[in-house]
């Protein structure tokens, strides 16, 4: 155990998350936020807005932790073994912030690839999404870097990333248009070039849900 900023007791594993969030110069982003309540001619000196600022602050140094981890690092332990067939992790929920407008898009990520002699934990691929999300985004580049990463580390023969979001600026905002679905997708290697074992993860991921 260790102590954190606030002098409670942290796990290990909780640890990085914690140096992550103190990283954030929380007093700065008070400052603006106050700044922003004057602009839009609202007073954070009223009762219901005394505490926003800061609020704000502890909420951007949670949504925006990823920018101080270093994701990767959760696909550089892995076990050996002989297995050559599809591992798919479905329905992987995150939360991002897009960077064009600071609004959240919400939804979930479909984790795909073909081992080469090298297989990973499951909850590690969920970490990787977690991570990877909890910075400024734009989904394209999200989708890109989760892919690109499950190349460089595990050397797979395939990879496959789907991810599907709905974003705060097309559905409350703009065009105005809730129910709206983006989807994006990445596929590496053995998903690229060939179509039948791209057929056969579509199949895995949506077979039977339409």
């Amino acid at each position: 155990m260790m102590e954190s900023e606030n002098g409670s007791l942290v796990g290990e594993n909780e640890s990085e998350d914690a140096v992550a969030v103190g990283a954030v110069d929380h007093e700065r982003i008070a400052r603006a936020v106050r700044e922003i309540l004057f602009a839009v001619g609202e007073n954070p000196d009223r009762e219901g807005l005394l505490e926003t600022p800061a609020r704000v602050a502890r909420m951007y140094a949670e949504m925006f932790s990823g920018l101080h981890l270093e994701p990767r690092k959760h696909l550089q332990k892995f076990f050996t073994e002989e297995y050559d067939e599809i591992v798919l992790i479905r329905d992987i929920s995150f939360c991002s912030m897009c960077e064009h407008h600071l609004l959240p898009f919400v939804g979930k990520a479909h984790v795909g690839y073909a081992p080469n002699g090298k297989v990973i934990g499951l909850s590690k691929l969920a970490r990787v999404v977690e991570e990877v999300s909890r910075r400024p985004q734009v989904q394209e580049r999200m989708t890109e870097e989760i892919a690109k990463m499950l190349v460089d580390e595990l050397g797979a023969k395939g990879v496959a990333v789907v991810v599907e979001a709905t974003h705060s600026c097309m559905t409350m905002r703009g065009i105005r248009k809730p129910g709206s679905l983006c989807v994006t997708s990445a596929m590496k290697g053995l998903f690229r070039a060939n179509q039948s074992s791209r057929s056969e993860m579509m199949q895995l991921i949506y077979g039977d849900r339409r």
